[in-house]
């Protein structure tokens, strides 16, 4: 019996340890444009898509990939946004709490 138990336990251990590094690889999901948050502040995956009548102060060099909050770099397709914790945002995209890079 106390064999079995031991067996038992190894196999748990190592399903553990499988799914833990799988989870450490998993990619974060991406936030959706119809999240309520995202609608909140206008994100689009593409800058050119803001709405003009709503954001007038908007331009298409404003890009997340060029914003403060942005978590990559410049040339990364999606990264994480301090706005949108555990979600990535597109590098091409933009939202009303759009800051310049210093």
């Amino acid at each position: 019996m106390n064999g079995n138990r031991r067996v038992f336990m190894l196999q748990v251990a190592a399903a553990g340890s499988a799914l833990g590094a799988w989870a450490a690889h998993a990619q974060p999901a991406k936030v959706s444009e119809k999240d309520p948050q995202a609608v909140a502040l206008g994100y689009v995956e593409d800058t050119k898509r803001a709405d003009k009548a709503k954001f007038p102060k908007h331009s298409v060099d404003q890009k997340c990939s060029g914003c403060q909050l942005y978590q990559g770099k410049a040339t990364d397709a999606a990264a994480p946004c301090t706005l949108f914790a555990g979600k990535l945002v597109a590098g091409e995209g933009w939202c009303s709490a759009w800051t310049k890079k210093a």
